[in-house]
């Protein structure tokens, strides 16, 4: 990534935005060993590639003054998903990198936006068994992601109603959680090649 962006940056200048979207979303169980390396590969992409990503870019930013680095996280971050733990656990962490990188950022000029999409019509939603409320079509999500980033938006889940549906999972009792989200499908685990 460094190489990449070093030489990104010696052919078009320093950019104005950065955004890190790379993501892996399989189903995880771990009572099957061979699922680890799923998990670590899900984590590596998620959140490692995210900081990979943005820090050949943040000292000459931060010189500069100016600029914004943009997270693609997950709504799926908000609450562990039967299933998708390995894909949860990232996106919360996600989240989490992206709170404290806006903090570390916030004299600089640097801003940090996150967005939490919901679900994005996309070969990794098209193996979703389970319904998927306020899917968007990718070319819609991209629009809509696009008008966060240039209104510098420090944290926007997409689309709203998605918003609302994360809020109410948020403060829901652990009790009701659990015994709604039991019965989910899982998302299909990715067996060893």
């Amino acid at each position: 990534m460094k190489a990449a962006a070093d030489a990104f940056i010696a052919r078009h200048g320093l950019p104005d935005v950065v955004i890190a979207n790379a993501g892996i979303s399989v189903g995880v169980l771990t009572e099957h060993a061979e699922d680890l390396d799923v998990f670590e590969a899900v984590l590596r992409t998620n959140v490692l590639g995210m900081f990979a990503t943005f820090h050949p870019f943040v000292a000459a930013m931060r010189e500069r003054g100016a600029g914004r680095l943009v997270g693609i996280a997950s709504v799926a971050g908000v609450r562990g998903l039967p299933g998708g733990s390995a894909y949860s656990a990232s996106k919360a962490a996600a989240v989490k990198y992206l709170e404290a990188l806006r903090v570390e950022m916030r004299a600089s000029g640097v801003q940090v936006v996150t967005i939490a999409p919901g679900y994005i019509r996309t070969p990794l939603t098209a193996v979703n068994p389970y319904k998927m409320p306020f899917i968007l079509d990718a070319d819609v999500a991209a629009q809509r992601f696009a008008r966060a980033i240039k209104r510098g938006t420090s944290y926007t889940v997409i689309p709203w109603q998605m918003g609302i549906v994360a809020r109410i999972l948020a403060i829901a009792p652990n009790w009701l959680f659990d015994r709604v989200f039991a019965k989910a499908k899982h998302k299909p685990r990715k067996l060893p090649t």
